[in-house]
C-alpha cells in the first residue's frame, strides 16, 4: 500500500505540509503591517489553521496509534509556542486604531493608505485603491482607464462619472473590505503595494487585481480571501501562499505557489498552482486551469497542478465528493475574460455577474 492509499501515510504527508506552511506564516508575521489590524488578522488566521490541524488529528484518531497521536500533539504545541514567541518579538509598542472624531481637529488626519476612493454612483462602478495621500489629492489625479478591445473608454466613462485614478506612491499593501456591488480594477501603479493582499467581506462585486501583479512583475507576497459571496475575483499572481476561507457562489482566478481553501461552497476556481491545492470543509468546488490571458510567460513553462487537489477531510482512496474538474463546456471563454470582466460603459456590475453565470441575488445585501 503506497502513500496515496494508506491513510496513515497520507495523513502524515498532509500534516507535515500544513505544519510547514503554518511555520512559514508565523516566521513572516513580523513583516505584516499592524495598520488597521492587519497583523492581528494574520495571527487569527494562523490560530485558526493550528486549530483546524488539531481537529484533523482528533478526527484521525481511529487509525492513528497512541504514539503517533502524541507526536502530532507535540507538533501542534510547538506551533503554538512558535507563534507565542513570534508575537512577543514582533508586537508593536502601540497599536494604530481608528478613533471617532469628537471635535474639529487642528490638522487634517492622515488617510489610511489602503482606503478605497470611489466617485459615487453610475452604471459602471470602477474603483481604484487610494494612497496615503488625502482623498482630495486623489480627486485631482486623473488617470487613463484600461484599453479594452482596442478602444480606450477613459473619456466616455470620465464624462459619465468623473472617474479618477489615485496614486500608489506610499501604499505598502492592498486591503479591500466591506464592499457591495462595485467593480474594482487595480491599476498598474498598485504594483508598489503588493507586499501583501487581503480581500474580506466582499459581496456581489467584480474585483480584478491582475494588472499590477502580472504585467508589472510585482506579484503579491501572500494573499487572503475571506467572506466573499456572489463575486468574481481575478486575484492575479501570488509568489507565496493563498488562504481562501468562507467563499461561496463565486468565481476565482488565481496564479500562486500554494493554495489552502477552507469552508468554501459552490466555487469555480480557475487556477495555476505549483503545488497540490488543499481543501478542507468544502463542498461543490470545481477546478479548471487559469485562462492563458492571466498567465505570464514564465508561468507557461511551469507544471500546473490545478487538478491535483488534496481534500484533508477525505482520506479514502476514492475521489472526494467535495470537488471536481469543471467541464470544458462550462468554462468561461477568452472573450469573457478579455472583454466582459473589465467592463464597458453602460454596463453595471450585475450585468457582468450575470454574463459569467453568477446571480447577484445570491450575494449578501
Amino acid at each position: 500500500m503506497d502513500a496515496t492509499t494508506d491513510p496513515k501515510e497520507r495523513f502524515y504527508r498532509q500534516f507535515q505540509e500544513t505544519s510547514t506552511n503554518l511555520k512559514e506564516q508565523i516566521s513572516n508575521l513580523h513583516s505584516i503591517s499592524t495598520i488597521g489590524g492587519e497583523r492581528q488578522d494574520a495571527t487569527e488566521h494562523i490560530l485558526a489553521g493550528i486549530s483546524n490541524l488539531s481537529q484533523s488529528v482528533a478526527d484521525a484518531a481511529n487509525f492513528l496509534a497512541p504514539y503517533d497521536q502524541r507526536t502530532y500533539a507535540e507538533g501542534i504545541k510547538s506551533l503554538y509556542d512558535q507563534l507565542k514567541e513570534e508575537q512577543a518579538k514582533s508586537a508593536p509598542k502601540t497599536r494604530f486604531q481608528f478613533k471617532p472624531r469628537t471635535a474639529q481637529p487642528t490638522t487634517e488626519p492622515k488617510q489610511d493608505s489602503r482606503h478605497l476612493f470611489s466617485t459615487g454612483g453610475g452604471t459602471n462602478d470602477v474603483v481604484a485603491a487610494a494612497s496615503s495621500s488625502s482623498v482630495s489629492e486623489a480627486r485631482d489625479s486623473v488617470g487613463t482607464l484600461p484599453t479594452i478591445s482596442g478602444k480606450n473608454y477613459n473619456e466616455e466613462v470620465a464624462r459619465m462619472r468623473g472617474v479618477r485614478k489615485p496614486s500608489f506612491s506610499t501604499a505598502r499593501d492592498i486591503a479591500l473590505s466591506q464592499h457591495r456591488r462595485i467593480h474594482i480594477i487595480l491599476p498598474a501603479s498598485a504594483s508598489r503595494a503588493t507586499s501583501s493582499g487581503r480581500l474580506t467581506d466582499i459581496h456581489g462585486c467584480v474585483v480584478d487585481m491582475s494588472e499590477p501583479t502580472t504585467s508589472t512583475g510585482a506579484p503579491f507576497a501572500n494573499l487572503m480571501l475571506k467572506d466573499i459571496t456572489g463575486s468574481l475575483i481575478v486575484a492575479g499572481h501570488v509568489d507565496g501562499s493563498v488562504h481562501i476561507t468562507g467563499v461561496r457562489e463565486s468565481i476565482l482566478v488565481l496564479v500562486a505557489r500554494q493554495v489552502r481553501i477552507h469552508e468554501c461552497e459552490n466555487v469555480d476556481l480557475y487556477l495555476h498552482c505549483l503545488s497540490h491545492p488543499i481543501i478542507e470543509d468544502c463542498k461543490s468546488m470545481k477546478f479548471a486551469p487559469a485562462p492563458a490571458c492571466y498567465l505570464a510567460e514564465s508561468d507557461k513553462t511551469e507544471e500546473n497542478q490545478w487538478q491535483q487537489v488534496d481534500d484533508f477531510k477525505w482520506l479514502k482512496a476514492e475521489q472526494s465528493p467535495n470537488w471536481s474538474v469543471l467541464p470544458e463546456r462550462e468554462r468561461l471563454g477568452l472573450d469573457i475574460w478579455k472583454n466582459t470582466v473589465p467592463g464597458t460603459p453602460g454596463e453595471g456590475v450585475d450585468d457582468i455577474l450575470r454574463k459569467v453565470g453568477l446571480e447577484p441575488s445570491k450575494a449578501k445585501a
